[in-house]
């Protein structure tokens, strides 16, 4: 049987299936694990309740954990709270960046937002200018939008913050 201490250890290494540089712990979509009496069981929280890569995460945390020893694996999905990019632990911030996907501010989860009438400038996580432009409210998902960079002409993601 599996601690809980080696459970964590091993999702380190399970990637997202929609951005395979950062771990699913890393994304801050496992929110705890505990033993019980019928095995382990994960709880997850998926960036939003209708992502669809929900099943193949679920999958991929049931596979591994598995594989490194567990006997009976029960993953839960808890949508309440729900997630928010403040989960995403800052070593995987610029792993997004690193692999061309600017990634989200860091906002309090529970303060008021400012109301803004002028979108905030992002860096092309290329070439590093400000001068950019939004050409998609959704990217290759809806938790992303697609901007280019007018500088070096390239395109990239931009993982909103929610």
């Amino acid at each position: 049987m599996l601690t809980v201490a080696q459970a964590w250890k091993t999702l380190e290494d399970v990637p997202d299936p929609e951005i395979p540089v950062i771990s699913v712990t890393e994304l801050g979509i496992v929110r705890e694990i505990e033993v019980t009496e019928n095995g382990l069981k994960v709880v997850v929280t998926p960036t939003y309740s209708g992502c669809p890569a929900t099943e193949v995460i679920a999958q991929s945390i049931r596979e591994a954990l598995l594989e490194a020893g567990a006997a009976q694996v029960n993953v839960e999905t808890r949508l309440s709270p729900a997630w928010t990019t403040d989960w995403i632990v800052p070593a995987a911030r610029e792993k997004l960046r690193a692999y061309g996907i600017v990634p989200p501010g860091e906002r309090a989860a529970n303060a008021p937002q400012p109301l803004r009438f002028h979108r905030p400038r992002l860096r092309c996580p290329r070439c590093g200018s400000d001068d950019t432009e939004r050409l998609s409210e959704f990217g290759s998902t809806a938790c992303k939008a697609t901007y280019r960079c007018k500088t070096c002409l390239e395109p990239f993601e931009y993982f909103k913050p929610i």
